[in-house]
């Protein structure tokens, strides 16, 4: 059985692990939010990019030259040959978030095979030293890592690089399909993997907005050069759609670990309640010994004394 003392310092390692849980949730549910907000905030602006992709498509019969490498291809007759892939995969940089990165890389991994490029010829970038880590013990190279960004105001540093790196793949390595994977923020119901195809953009979605009311009274239009106004546009496009993805994800990790640190703050809570009983049970028998030793050295006492 265990001493008084090793059982004491138990209870103080188990409440400063409690106290380092508490200030862990606190600061993950904080870090939710901010995300959240990010995306929300996001929402108008995503919408305006639509409707300015939709307005500067709807007068043409064909796309404008700069979309030649960037619309959809399939069913187009272009190219028979399988393309080049480019998979971007958003993770964490941190652990004590559960199944988080693996779970990802699964999704990934998968919807690689499936895709129309060629999925054994990829190049492959990790958001997150942890999912680049799991990427590798699934075999795979990872070609570029970078660092998660540390607050919702460092996200469109990330994305700038990220498109640089794009940029870099289309014109020297040959891609021609680009996807994103991240664990997509559910609110109350966690996060789910998903992914989609980000290059080449299939501009008929743009085209369906026509079915749509219209927010104002009056339609759009633009004087400046179409083909310019158009590259802008899609720029802006790419760049909102990597934004929220990587908002998305840095929501549902923090989320993530926000349920781990629930659940071992479930755990200490029990474990704590279960030393602070054998610690009060030891206590007890330490005293019940030695009021034991003092009646029996009183007892003693009282017989010798009536000899």
């Amino acid at each position: 059985m265990e001493s008084l003392e090793q059982l004491h310092r138990q209870l103080d390692s188990l409440e400063e692990l409690r106290t380092i849980v508490k200030t862990m949730k606190a600061l993950s549910a904080a870090s939710v939010r901010q995300y959240e907000q990010a995306v929300q905030a996001l929402d108008g602006y995503y919408r305006t990019v639509e409707r300015g992709l939709h307005v500067a498509l709807k007068n043409t019969s064909s796309f404008p030259p700069a979309a030649q490498y960037l619309h959809h291809p399939l069913g187009s007759g272009h190219s028979q040959r399988p393309q080049r892939l480019g998979s971007i995969v958003f993770g964490s940089d941190h652990g004590l978030c559960g199944r988080f990165n693996e779970d990802i890389t699964a999704y990934a991994l998968e919807r690689m095979q499936s895709t129309a490029a060629d999925p054994d010829n990829h190049a492959l970038l990790a958001v997150g030293a942890r999912v680049a880590a799991s990427l590798e013990h699934e075999g795979q190279i990872v070609e570029d890592v970078f660092q998660v960004p540390g607050s919702a105001t460092q996200i469109t540093l990330s994305v700038q690089q990220i498109l640089l790196k794009i940029d870099e793949w289309c014109e020297r390595s040959g891609v021609r399909y680009v996807y994103l994977f991240y664990n997509r923020h559910s609110g109350k119901k966690g996060c789910r993997p998903t992914g989609f195809e980000l290059l080449p953009v299939n501009l008929n979605r743009f085209h369906r907005l026509e079915e749509e009311v219209w927010p104002s009274r009056s339609l759009p239009t633009f004087t400046m050069n179409h083909e310019q106004l158009f590259k802008r546009l899609l720029q802006q496009y790419l760049f909102v759609t990597i934004f929220r993805a990587c908002a998305e994800s840095q929501a549902s990790e923090h989320s993530s670990r926000l349920t781990a640190m629930q659940s071992a703050q479930r755990n200490l809570d029990e474990r704590l309640e279960e030393v602070t009983m054998t610690f009060r049970r030891a206590r007890q028998n330490v005293i019940t010994s030695e009021l034991l030793d003092v009646v029996s050295g009183f007892e003693a006492i009282t017989k010798t004394r009536s000899i």
